[in-house]
């Protein structure tokens, strides 16, 4: 290890400053973001959302994964019915080290239940369709 390297949480690492709100998503979301350079990309936000917030059924363009760093969320997955979204299965929790894919298309929301930090990788350019 460098002498100026040091093992640090993520309260204390510079990684997780610099996040900022986003026009048009649910409240209690910031991040911080980079950018897919060619049509084989990926775009990576470090995101942050506070405990009790909540994301609406939605979908993406592309697969996502997404690593929780810190605290606890739950996902839940959605088919489309005679009236409308219906849920399909138990909601998937995933807490600090777990790791949560989904692909591109597939329904589903986000609850945080407590407050997240977490790494998101979209394959190519980033999207959010509500539903």
């Amino acid at each position: 290890m460098p002498t100026d390297a040091k093992p640090a949480g993520s309260e204390t690492s510079a990684i997780w400053t610099l996040h900022v709100p986003v026009p048009g998503t649910p409240e209690g979301f910031t991040c911080r973001t980079t950018y897919p350079t060619n049509a084989d990309g990926v775009e990576v936000m470090l995101e942050q959302w506070e405990a009790g917030t909540a994301e609406p059924p939605h979908s993406h363009p592309g697969d996502d994964m997404t690593v929780v760093v810190e605290g606890r969320m739950a996902v839940q997955f959605y088919t489309r019915g005679e009236g409308g979204l219906v849920p399909d299965g138990e909601p998937l929790v995933l807490a600090a080290g777990d790791t949560g894919y989904v692909s591109a298309g597939r329904i589903h929301d986000a609850r945080y239940l407590e407050a997240c930090k977490l790494v998101y990788v979209h394959h190519k350019a980033f999207g959010f369709n509500e539903e």
